[in-house]
């Protein structure tokens, strides 16, 4: 897809990390980008400095990711472009022990249920309510009226002890993007994932660097944790290279990560 001026995105978790990044990429690239996210004070300084709008959204709720959108298309126009970067999740082994008493306790289904909803069905929320938008658009060349990128994770591969829920859900993230690809195919859109290692986030710079260190060292090469700019980066080629469609690929510097 050939993006300028006149081309529209949506960045979901665009106010920190990954989104961030992938929003100021496209910002840099002419486009004009509306950032959702539910931290208001982060989103606006986000926005202001890339020359966007901000929607604050919480990608839980039906109504309010519908409310984005129709904010960010009052300021921008349809969009052609949608990446999808915000999640929501909770934790735990499906069964572990108590710390204090020793007992046997399981990973409520209400909190694996909670992790599918804020990941796997998010997704789809976002990703289906920019398509039906995609569809009003006049196509472009080879018919593409618009691209969406999915981020899952490396986990929904090889996720570790006391993943279920988050492997699962991301599983779920990459299985999304065939079908999606092939339901929107007449249509002109294209879907795609990516799933990413580890990277050095705001939620992994407040960890020790004894952590931080060990983390460097367990990727095979380059020795260090994901720059957030290098997902963008990938995001970018996912969108302009019109023949990436359906895929789910990996970005992790060739981790492959241990049970634990």
């Amino acid at each position: 897809m050939k993006i300028d001026q006149t081309t529209a995105a949506v960045v979901t978790g665009g106010a920190s990390g990954l989104g961030r990044a992938t929003a100021e990429a496209l910002a840099a690239a002419g486009v004009k980008v509306a950032i959702f996210d539910i931290n208001e004070e982060q989103g606006e300084a986000v926005a202001a400095a890339i020359g966007g709008t901000f929607c604050k959204v919480d990608i839980m709720s039906e109504e309010s990711v519908v409310a984005g959108f129709e904010r960010a298309r009052a300021a921008h126009g349809q969009e052609r472009i949608c990446v999808h970067c915000a999640m929501t999740a909770r934790g735990g082994k499906t069964i572990g022990r108590n710390r204090e008493t020793g007992e046997l306790t399981r990973l409520s289904t209400e909190d694996y249920e909670f992790a599918v909803r804020g990941i796997l069905v998010a997704s789809y929320r976002v990703a289906s309510l920019s398509a039906l938008g995609m569809a009003t658009l006049e196509p472009l060349e080879d018919g593409e009226r618009g691209s969406i990128v999915l981020t899952a994770s490396v986990a929904a591969q090889d996720a570790q002890i006391g993943q279920v829920a988050y492997g699962s859900a991301k599983a779920g993230v990459n299985g999304l993007a065939l079908p999606m690809a092939r339901d929107l195919m007449d249509l002109g859109i294209r879907v795609n994932a990516i799933m990413p290692g580890i990277f050095h986030t705001p939620l992994l710079g407040r960890l020790p660097d004894k952590v931080l260190d060990a983390l460097n060292a367990s990727v095979p090469f380059p020795k260090r944790l994901g720059k957030p700019e290098e997902f963008a980066s990938l995001a970018m080629e996912l969108v302009r290279n019109t023949y990436f469609n359906g895929q789910a690929i990996r970005l992790d510097g060739a981790i492959r990560m241990a049970p634990r």
